[in-house]
Order: structure tokens, then C-alpha cells, then sequence
């Protein structure tokens, strides 16, 4: 199954990228799903679809012969998912004299609607229910965090679950005697340790440059760009593959007046661009004189976009991360364009590399073969982070 996350600066066509790819995919031949996983869901709006087609549910809609669309209900995946630990903040925050119905509003904690995403699409890999799943992402900020939550969980499971479970079930016999505070109880585990089950391998799947890639949309605009280039830069240090720019509203050359003024500007920012994301093929698309809406006009835009290409075709192949062992040498090699040593901080914790990037933390498992090993040395080569480790076992 071939997945393509489309992301970027909010406001950039995102949603009509998704979209026309998708619907490319689909007149291809190819069984397609659409899926938002922008909280504020425009996908319907995009295909032009009247409210009375579209379900409430969350679940996937067919909308065209081979294509369909999924805009997550978080209250659907609630229901499916995350039953038992919503049950129990529900009670929690109703303990604390909140209505109950805003009790269970605020329940819905951040996080919950990006593990729900992730939830379903390991669960259409396993499946093999379709050939390709269109990702259509939140604004950079928040598809971060939906591509760092699996890292994140695993630290969690890993590192504090077990703890945790162990100490309030010591604490539920004696808190219950002193206070009316409902303490989360084994059936409030056992819905996380079934969810972490369900999410098994999604980690795996986004970081498989073979399987995932991310292609950046953005406008020649400065602000955008510089916003694209930390969202690569970011995207990489989570291990994904990003294979293209897609460069949208481009004003027409050789106008005159206001556009014609319009479309200098614009020149500088692509030529800047240009710099910027070489070797990443940029596709250009033009200013549009109407609305893309509806599936015959996406699938035109489609056709703009990738030309008799396959759309789900590799458009730049790079790996994001990889471990050299050869010669005595051991070494993390991590693509990281744009990062700078300034904001950097490499260090080994147990069986963990720790990668930090101003505000943004990667832990890389690192393999058995790094067991004996320290880092000594970290260095940039062409956007490249390189850490070296000395090998007291190996080759000389």
C-alpha cells in the first residue's frame, strides 16, 4: 500500500492537492481513500459534496468509482478506540463539580484525534483494504505532532506505563478510603495497552521511505517558504521522506499592472526555492481564474500537477535514516536539511540515540550492534547529521 501525505503552511492548497491527487489515483484505476486530518475537515468542501452526502460517522465515504473519503469523527473514534479512559476523565472532571456534558467535552484530550488517524490507517495497512491512502495534514505545527506521537507512545509504554499501572493499583485501596477522587482502574489500562497493540508497526510504516512520503505544498511567498523549509527539516528528523515541493498559485508571466508586478515577486521566491530544496523536484502549479471544486476539476488540476506521470510514482528517492557499520566504523547517519549546530544537542541515553532540535526531540532505538558504543563525534556533511560511535568490539 502506498501512502502520501500532502502538509505545509495552512492556507497553501493543501486540501486541493490531497484531493486531486486522490482523485487522479482513482480514475487510474487505483482503490483510493482520502483521509483529513486537519481538525477543521474542508475535504467534503473541496469535492463540492452537499451535507446530505456526507455522513457524520467518520467513516469512509464512497464519492467517486474507486475513491473515497474519510473525514475522522473524533466522538466516532471515541466510541471505537477509547472508550474506557474517556469513561474515566469524564468521571474525573465531573468529580471535580464540572457538568457532564462539558465533563465529556473536555475529556476529548489533545492527541486523541491524531492517535485516532493513525489508529485507522494501520488498520487499512493491515488490511490491505485499499492501494493508496491520500493524507491530507494539518498546518505544520500539528502535523508534527501527529508524526512524533509514535515515538512518543512508545517512550511512554515503554519508560512509565508499567509504573504507573503498578503504583495506582498499590494507591486505589488506601485513596478510596480518603478520597472521593476516582483513580483509574486495570479496565483504563487495558484500553491503552490495547490501543499501543492496534498502533503496533505504524512507526515503522510512516518512516519506510519504500511505503510513506511527504510532499511539501507551498506558495512562493518568504513566510511560507521559511515555514517549508523547518517543516522538511522536522519531517526528516522523524525519520520521514519527503520526495517533492509542490509550488501552487504561481501568477502568470509577461501580464501587465498589478499581476505583471505580482509575478516579479514571485520570481525571486522560486528562484529562492529553487536554492532552498534542491534536489527535491518542485511541480508548479498555476493561479487558478476560478474555485477547484468538485471531482471534475480536481481531477483536471490532477492531470496539471503530475502530467501522464503515475501520481504515486517515487518522485525523489533519499533515506532519512540509516546505521553504517563497516570497517570498524559505526555510524547514525540522519538527513537534517537546514539544521543548524547552534540549536543542536546529541546525546545516548541507554539503548536510545536522543536528537534535539530547538523545541523538537527524537529518540532513534538504536541496533544491537551499538550496545558497546558511545558517541564521540557529531558532525554536518551536505545536510547530512552524522554521529560517530566508538566500537570497542569491532573491526579493527
Amino acid at each position: 500500500m502506498r501512502l502520501i501525505m500532502f502538509a505545509g503552511k495552512g492556507g497553501t492548497g493543501k486540501t486541493s492537492m490531497s484531493a486531486a491527487t486522490a482523485a487522479l489515483c482513482a480514475q487510474k484505476g487505483l482503490k483510493t481513500l482520502v483521509i483529513s486530518l486537519d481538525p477543521a475537515h474542508s475535504l467534503s468542501d473541496a469535492f463540492d459534496l452537499t451535507a446530505d452526502l456526507m455522513a457524520l460517522e467518520g467513516e469512509p465515504i464512497e464519492i467517486a468509482p474507486l475513491l473515497s473519503l474519510q473525514e475522522i469523527n473524533v466522538n466516532q473514534a471515541i466510541n471505537s478506540y477509547w472508550e474506557q479512559v474517556h469513561s474515566y476523565l469524564s468521571a474525573l472532571f465531573s468529580t471535580a463539580g464540572l457538568d457532564q456534558v462539558v465533563a465529556e467535552e473536555i475529556a476529548v484530550l489533545p492527541g486523541m484525534e491524531e492517535i485516532s488517524a493513525l489508529l485507522y490507517i494501520n488498520q487499512y495497512v493491515r488490511e490491505n483494504t485499499y492501494d493508496v491512502l491520500i493524507l491530507d495534514c494539518a498546518p505544520t505545527a500539528e502535523s508534527m505532532r501527529f508524526v512524533s506521537i509514535p515515538s512518543a507512545l512508545d517512550w511512554y509504554m515503554k519508560k512509565v506505563f508499567k509504573m504507573e499501572r503498578a503504583m495506582f493499583k498499590v494507591a486505589r485501596p488506601v485513596a478510596a478510603r480518603l478520597t472521593d477522587i476516582p483513580l483509574p482502574g486495570d479496565e483504563y489500562f487495558n484500553n491503552i495497552e490495547d490501543l499501543f497493540t492496534k498502533l503496533g508497526g505504524v512507526d515503522q510504516l510512516l518512516s519506510d521511505p519504500e511505503r510513506t512520503t511527504v510532499r511539501l505544498v507551498c506558495n512562493p511567498e518568504k513566510m511560507v517558504l521559511k515555514e517549508s523549509q523547518r517543516a522538511y527539516m522536522y519531517f526528516s528528523l522523524y525519520g520521514l521522506s519527503v520526495e517533492a515541493v509542490i509550488m501552487n498559485r504561481i501568477w502568470p508571466e509577461g501580464d501587465i499592472g498589478m499581476m505583471g508586478r505580482m509575478a516579479d515577486i514571485q520570481q525571486q521566491y522560486l528562484e529562492m526555492a529553487e536554492s532552498f530544496f534542491s534536489p527535491l523536484p518542485i511541480l508548479p502549479v498555476g493561479l487558478k481564474e476560478y474555485e477547484v471544486l468538485g471531482h471534475d476539476r480536481l481531477l483536471t488540476l490532477g492531470r496539471e500537477l503530475y502530467g501522464d506521470s503515475d501520481p504515486t510514482a517515487h518522485l525523489y528517492t533519499q533515506q532519512p535514516l540509516s546505521f553504517v557499520k563497516a570497517n570498524g566504523l559505526l555510524q547514525v547517519k540522519l538527513h537534517l536539511p537546514f539544521a543548524g549546530k547552534e540549536h543542536l544537542n546529541v546525546h545516548r541515553s541507554g539503548d536510545e540515540l536522543i536528537v534535539e532540535l530547538g523545541v523538537v526531540r527524537k529518540h532513534l532505538a538504536l541496533p544491537h550492534s551499538f550496545a558497546l558504543a558511545q558517541p564521540s563525534r557529531a558532525r554536518f556533511e551536505n545536510d547530512y547529521l552524522l554521529v560517530d560511535f566508538d566500537n570497542p568490539g569491532g573491526e579493527s
